[in-house]
């Protein structure tokens, strides 16, 4: 029988605050463009329903510690690794305002870490669109707050990653040896995805996909091979459907752009666990391995889960391997104090 002990330190590397930096950017020309951006691929329904649930629910659990701490309790999560609300990117931001942004969102972040009693460890924030700003942030992170991770969206504005220009970024990264948590908001099909939350249910995933893609196929993870990287809701579809990309490899000089099979590349990735369906833990473990998927919840929002452990002790693995998936292989990743085994 599992018990909370089988799982050892319990780590969940998907998890979101928001910061308070809303008023420098809410008279914004960019800012306005962006919402109207965002209606377009979400569709106003889905819209309506999250500016309800941000005021009625999420708020709250975004900015409460407390509110924070209990709903960890209740789902058996020892420590969150804290990033900010993807809708804070604000990826539009010029050199000065994003500087501005990732100094006042890590500030925040590292605050929260700092009252928490150890159960929160906070993810760096930095203007990816600016590639050497981003850079001398993620150092500022690590110098100043101690940080080991970073979020990212999926691409550094109008820059996708398999962008020479982002190679600043990705050596800083791999020579702090962070975490990168790439975790996309929004979705480049627009309105094709706009009905029925389809930016969500499908969009994300694949703009995951695509990133990691590019990461790939453009022979990053070639120059960089000690990167740490970590695709949100499971790699999206990269980590099953690998086959179609090594066959392209084989037949089509174009896709042979890096030195191995585009499968080849999956063990120098880590992906969250966020996946819903025990068997489909199972599968990225297949494909991956059990040291490579990390425990992820998004919380607080609807689309994450409530009730990690039950749906990670689903999966039948062996207690060794729901360890690492639980936590373990984070909490080497992070740094943190693992609990004794029992």
């Amino acid at each position: 029988m599992l018990t909370a002990d089988t799982f050892g330190l319990v780590v969940d590397i998907h998890a979101h605050a928001h910061a308070p930096v809303d008023e420098l950017v809410a008279h914004r020309e960019e800012h306005s463009r962006e919402q109207a951006f965002q209606l377009s691929v979400f569709g106003p329904e889905s819209v309506s329903v999250n500016q309800r649930l941000f005021r009625d629910e999420w708020h709250r659990s975004l900015t409460d510690l407390q509110t924070r701490l209990r709903a960890m309790d209740r789902a058996g999560v020892d420590v969150q690794a804290v990033s900010v609300a993807p809708t804070q990117y604000f990826s539009w931001a010029n050199e000065k305002l994003g500087d501005e942004l990732a100094h006042l969102v890590n500030e925040h972040l590292a605050g929260l870490a700092a009252k928490s009693g150890g159960r929160l460890v906070a993810m760096a924030h930095v203007a990816l669109q600016h590639p050497d700003r981003a850079a001398d942030q993620l150092r500022d992170a690590v110098r100043n707050y101690g940080m080991r991770s970073v979020q990212i969206p999926s691409r550094a504005g109008n820059r996708e990653f398999s962008d020479p220009a982002l190679d600043v970024f990705w050596a800083a990264a791999e020579a702090l040896g962070v975490l990168v948590f790439v975790h996309p908001w929004g979705c480049s099909l627009e309105q094709r995805l706009s009905s029925y939350y389809l930016g969500n249910v499908i969009g994300q995933p694949l703009e995951t996909t695509i990133a990691l893609s590019r990461l790939i196929f453009a022979g990053v993870l070639d120059r960089f091979p000690r990167l740490r990287i970590c695709g949100a809701h499971g790699g999206g579809y990269l980590p099953v459907y690998l086959g179609r990309a090594d066959h392209a490899y084989e037949v089509r000089p174009e896709s042979r752009s890096m030195a191995r099979r585009p499968s080849d590349y999956l063990r120098q990735l880590y992906v969250d666990s966020l996946v819903y369906r025990p068997s489909e833990v199972v599968a990225l473990t297949r494909e991956l391995g059990t040291d490579r998927v990390l425990l992820g919840t998004d919380y607080p929002f609807d689309m994450g889960v409530t009730d990690p452990l039950a749906r990670l002790a689903e999966t039948g693995l062996p207690p060794a391997e729901l360890r690492r998936i639980a936590g373990s292989t984070a909490a080497e990743l992070l740094d943190l104090k693992e609990k004794e085994q029992t």
